[in-house]
């Protein structure tokens, strides 16, 4: 560290710092930290440190359960079924997880327990953005509430791509955005057991796929990335469409953004000034 610059002056080339305490930004304040965290929750009465341990080498499993036997005083709770939120629940076609004890306990918070279901998480081209004077009063609630949503997608890809969205309005959320926000609860009241299968038939190959649109935001015309990852999924994912449609919406010049580029221009000319 660099000596305080009240003793600059005072101080020559090979005089050191003797710290009585840890400072942020030094290579030992995480460990120190640690062990002052760890002192005080001894002090408090509390033992406990959960772990899972998890792998697909019995033997291996079980040597280091034991070893950890000898080094710790730890109690063996059994099969994994309940953590952070998160249920597993074994069967013969496999490993279920789901997190429907969050999604309920989440519903009776936001006082939607009673409310009306929606059938999608978003509405589609949903168009939300940042205006002038919607600003929202509680930001801090949306924060809180796109928070655990982010949390709960891991078990809810169906969720995904909303939460995502919403995840873009956390710096300066408005009504619209909140509204949005208590959509996806609406639509989880739905299906709050569903989960993620992991399917015990030996095939666990995983594919990953990744894909970004062009200048895509509305508001600062920004591009957006996504990824699409398949664990154990024998085959490609149905996907069905509106031939009409999708003819339509390729044929009707109204649909193009045409002006796109110039609001690129505009936007980087605005950063670089604003720079």
């Amino acid at each position: 560290m660099e000596p305080p610059p009240d003793f600059s002056d005072d101080f020559r080339c090979k005089e050191v710092c003797r710290l009585t305490k840890a400072l942020y930004g030094l290579k030992q304040s995480p460990r120190a930290w640690f062990g002052r965290f760890t002192i005080a929750m001894k002090r408090y009465g509390y033992r406990q440190n959960d772990m899972i341990i998890t792998g697909d080498d019995v033997e291996e499993m079980e040597q280091l359960r034991g070893n950890l036997f000898k080094e710790f005083e730890i109690k063996d709770l059994g099969k994994l079924k309940y953590f952070l939120g998160i249920e597993v629940l074994r069967s013969r076609r496999g490993i279920f997880i789901s997190q429907r004890k969050y999604v309920l306990d989440l519903l009776a918070k936001t006082g939607l327990m009673d409310c009306k279901l929606t059938e999608t998480p978003i509405v589609v081209n949903h168009g939300l953005q940042i205006v002038d004077g919607a600003e929202l009063a509680d930001r801090e609630r949306y924060q809180h509430l796109v928070g655990k949503l982010i949390y709960l997608s891991h078990t809810r890809p169906d969720v995904a791509y909303a939460v995502g969205v919403l995840s873009q309005f956390m710096h300066r959320p408005q009504v619209d955005h909140m509204e949005a926000a208590l959509r996806v609860v609406r639509y989880l009241k739905g299906s709050p057991g569903r989960g993620v299968l992991f399917q015990n038939h030996g095939h666990l190959d995983v594919e990953a796929y990744t894909d970004a649109d062009w200048a895509g935001n509305p508001v600062d015309r920004r591009s957006t990335s996504g990824y699409f990852t398949l664990v154990g999924v024998k085959g490609a994912c149905r996907l069905r469409c509106d031939n009409r449609a999708a003819i339509s919406i390729s044929e009707n010049p109204v649909q193009h953004d045409r002006t796109k580029h110039v609001e690129i221009d505009r936007h980087f000319i605005k950063e670089k000034l604003d720079a």
